[in-house]
């Protein structure tokens, strides 16, 4: 039995990954610093009104760290998919992703169809 060539090359996928892995990374200790940033302001604050927007902005910093944090794990699953030979396959059919899809969302797990049926049953995801 013959092994199923991917959507995409391996090699490309790496770098596509590696390059999703590097931005991700940087974006989470981009919001650490900013995050250490404005606890030190709310500290520093006297204004109750400066405090409420400080600490709204730490939600939402808190937010996107959460989904950059699950786009990581995203990340990380598809390089051990391109490890076991199964990266660029739905994890659901086992169909091929579009190679368009793999470029655009290189952590792609499902087709879009697929994707969109999981989110529909399953709430929002990646």
């Amino acid at each position: 039995m013959s092994k199923r060539e991917p959507p995409i090359d391996e090699g490309h996928a790496r770098e596509l990954l590696q390059r999703e892995r590097e931005r991700i990374e940087s974006s989470l200790a981009d919001l650490e610093r900013l995050r250490r940033s404005e606890l030190d302001q709310i500290d520093a604050a006297t204004d109750p009104l400066d405090d409420g927007e400080l600490i709204e902005e730490e939600e939402v910093d808190a937010a996107l760290a959460v989904q950059l944090r699950a786009e990581l794990e995203a990340v990380e699953r598809a390089e051990k998919r391109l490890e076991d030979g199964t990266y660029g396959f739905s994890v659901e059919s086992g169909e091929p992703i579009p190679a368009e899809r793999l470029k655009a969302i290189p952590w792609a797990e499902r087709a879009l169809e697929e994707q969109e049926r999981y989110e529909r049953t399953h709430g929002r995801g990646l």
